[in-house]
């Protein structure tokens, strides 16, 4: 993954009668597709082989690589049905700006930053070759894959779609970026309406308990722990978050998302705000303002809503 700090994606090749099914694609980049076919030629696999590739989500290093073996070989891409709203908006605009994202900066005070993220995806060139319709939108519900049967399980909170695939008969997860074992995933970061992104990831996190424990296949980072654990885990997470965000609203009295950001700290190593470059600064100011929405919505904050900035104080 070019430029990207999780460095690399995990794809998931699965065995059956008519060649390979993955579970998601990878990112369509000027490597990415020979990276895969020697991969699977170290397993004694021929990339041709591919006839399926189930999606977790929209995101490009998860959905791009998979339309370009479409491309190729004909091969079948599935999205989850949820999906269908952010895609249809990146085709219609064709660029890198996360317009949600940037509604959001200017939401939270910080329209300067805003103006900066949006020259700067403006310049990126945008990989129209990349992104087209599956050929499959997935509802929530059990699919035969080879051998496995596979329930699609909605995860919404990272994006609206995301999708989990759980192999309930070999005790396995597919994960995509719900449950990632050293980080929470960003929460949001999507085209389309801004729904309480993180209350949706934590009802998610709270799905994943009521259902039977499974060996956690993530895609990002190493495999093999248990999504119960994980999931456990990142809800503690985000509840001490929101404690973070409470204390830093009475400290304040008033306060943007902007402002609260900036008294946050970021990263597992606890990076002071300034510390971090503008992309991480939107993601980060994004999250603040997703669990200051949480906090109004649970009674702990309250939001006077302004032009400039929504305006949050501690209930």
């Amino acid at each position: 993954m070019p430029g990207d700090g999780l460095h690399a994606i995990n794809v998931y090749a699965l065995e059956t009668t008519d060649g390979l099914a993955l579970i998601d694609g990878g990112w369509r980049t000027p490597t990415s597709f020979d990276e895969l076919a020697s991969a699977l030629r170290g397993v004694a696999h021929d990339v041709a082989a591919i006839h399926d590739v189930y999606v977790t989500h929209v995101h490009r290093d998860h959905y791009t690589l998979a339309v370009e073996l479409r491309r190729r070989f004909g091969t079948r891409v599935h999205l989850g049905r949820d999906e269908a709203p952010g895609l249809h908006e990146l085709l219609e605009i064709g660029s890198n700006v996360p317009v949600t994202s940037l509604r959001q900066l200017r939401r939270s005070g910080d329209a300067g930053l805003a103006a900066a993220i949006e020259v700067m995806a403006a310049g990126e060139e945008f990989d129209a070759e990349g992104w087209e319709k599956p050929d499959v939108w997935l509802e929530p519900g059990q699919y035969a894959v080879g051998g496995r049967a596979l329930e699609a399980v909605a995860t919404p909170g990272h994006t609206k779609g995301h999708l989990v695939y759980h192999d309930l008969d070999a005790g396995l997860l597919f994960a995509g970026d719900h449950l990632l074992p050293t980080i929470s995933p960003s929460i949001g970061f999507e085209l389309g309406e801004w729904d309480s992104p993180l209350a949706s990831y934590l009802r998610s996190l709270e799905l994943v308990l009521q259902r039977p424990d499974a060996r956690m296949l993530p895609a990002h980072g190493a495999p093999g722990s248990s999504a119960h654990a994980r999931a456990a885990e990142l809800l503690e997470h985000h509840d001490v978050r929101l404690a973070e965000t409470v204390r830093a609203l009475d400290a304040r009295g008033t306060a943007t998302a902007s402002d609260v950001a900036r008294v946050l700290t970021w990263t597992r190593r606890r990076r002071s705000y300034d510390d971090l470059d503008d992309f991480n600064k939107m993601i980060a100011t994004c999250e603040t303002i997703a669990h200051l929405d949480v906090l109004v919505e649970r009674g702990e904050a309250q939001v006077v809503h302004d032009p400039d900035g929504a305006l949050f104080s501690a209930a």
